[in-house]
């Protein structure tokens, strides 16, 4: 076959194959139709030029060549990013839902990208984008207005289920919808993480049974009470946070801080709960083993209040999983995404957090997405 019929890109091309693919030249030879001893003679020429070009041209080609190929991994880049942001549309199936996609993510990718990468074209795309709204998409218009509302005000948490009991409450008639506006619309509830905590359970102070055994149920308020200790991060180093949750609506009753874990700061939250809330007999007291809760000076309190002395299984984080389960939620909705310059700013945002959103405000699913201060309200 003459050379003569191949363009001299063409040729760069097969020498490139041929250098950087890892195959054989043979191979590469039968793919491109040509004969071996073609292909070699392009490569004996590339060589020849290599060595006759001056170095300045030699380093022309190599800025031409980097800068296309950085053109091709941004492309690729783009792409990948594309298909990943579109999986939830992907899901949804249809050239609508893809427009769809294309005219959310079009800020961020340029709209011949996105049609290339989602496989339909500009021209349908500008289409679709000049004809009026139907019904139900001015309908889901509206409605992912109010979820965006109401997504700010939970501090961005609600996933899902929360935010359908939450416009419910509002009177709007939504189903699934919800799920899938969130869920095209990039509105995540923030994930739980694990977190360390610390617990002293080395010490000669006397141990209560576990009254509960892991029965977190309650028929009334001031039935049982749990409690326990964790800790966040400050600029100025930890602050440790004790509360007190009353099981019958997952109510923080009492809580305090300090820049140290100490029985005074466990008696501060105590004190607290007991003034608020004035509970009569038949109140159960449950914590983990720690030398604050086990302290005579606590157990002394409770006992003065009449109160039953219920503790934890050794190393049984389970034993107490109500409060575990309030410092995740607290870590992962406030303390996780805030950088605390100061405890006393801790304390206020821990403050606001408890007082004015988690007890009156946050829905929780095992009340029947109510919150704490409804669930009692209701149950009168």
């Amino acid at each position: 076959m003459p050379q003569t019929r191949f363009t001299k890109e063409f040729q760069d091309e097969a020498v490139r194959l041929a250098l950087t693919s890892g195959r054989s030249r043979r191979a590469i030879a039968a793919d491109l139709g040509v004969g071996l001893s073609t292909l070699r003679h392009w490569l004996d020429r590339r060589r020849e030029r290599e060595i006759d070009d001056p170095p300045e041209e030699r380093q022309e080609d190599m800025a031409v060549e980097l800068k296309r190929l950085r053109r091709e991994n941004e492309i690729l880049r783009q792409e990948r990013e594309i298909l990943k942001k579109a999986n939830g549309f992907f899901r949804q199936g249809g050239k609508s839902m893809k427009f769809q996609f294309i005219d959310v993510a079009k800020e961020s990718f340029p709209v011949t990208r996105l049609c290339q990468t989602l496989g339909v074209s500009q021209s349908g795309y500008f289409a679709w984008r000049s004809r009026p709204a139907s019904p139900r998409q001015r309908e889901d218009l509206v409605l992912l207005a109010h979820i965006r509302s109401a997504f700010t005000l939970s501090h961005e948490t609600y996933g899902s289920p929360r935010m359908t009991r939450e416009l419910q409450d509002e009177g709007l008639t939504v189903g699934r919808r919800t799920a899938r506006l969130m869920r095209e619309n990039g509105l995540k509830a923030r994930q739980k993480r694990r977190f360390k905590r610390t617990t002293d359970s080395h010490h000669a102070f006397p141990i209560a049974p576990n009254l509960l055994e892991q029965d977190f149920s309650a028929e009334r308020p001031n039935q049982k009470w749990a409690a326990d200790i964790s800790y966040l991060w400050t600029n100025e180093g930890w602050l440790s946070l004790a509360v007190i949750l009353d099981l019958f609506a997952r109510r923080v009753v009492g809580w305090a801080v300090s820049d140290s874990l100490h029985t005074e700061l466990a008696l501060e939250a105590l004190r607290k709960a007991l003034a608020i809330r004035r509970p009569g007999e038949g109140l159960t007291h449950h914590a983990d083993r720690g030398s604050q809760y086990c302290s005579t000076a606590y157990q002394a309190e409770l006992r003065k209040h009449g109160i039953r002395i219920s503790m934890s299984g050794t190393g049984n984080c389970f034993d107490n999983a109500v409060v575990e389960t309030f410092f995740k939620t607290l870590k992962s909705e406030l303390v996780w995404r805030t950088v605390f310059q100061t405890r006393a700013e801790a304390k206020k945002a821990i403050g606001r957090y408890i007082d004015g959103f988690y007890n009156p405000v946050r829905r929780h699913s095992t009340l029947d997405y109510v919150s704490p201060v409804q669930f009692e309200r209701l149950a009168g």
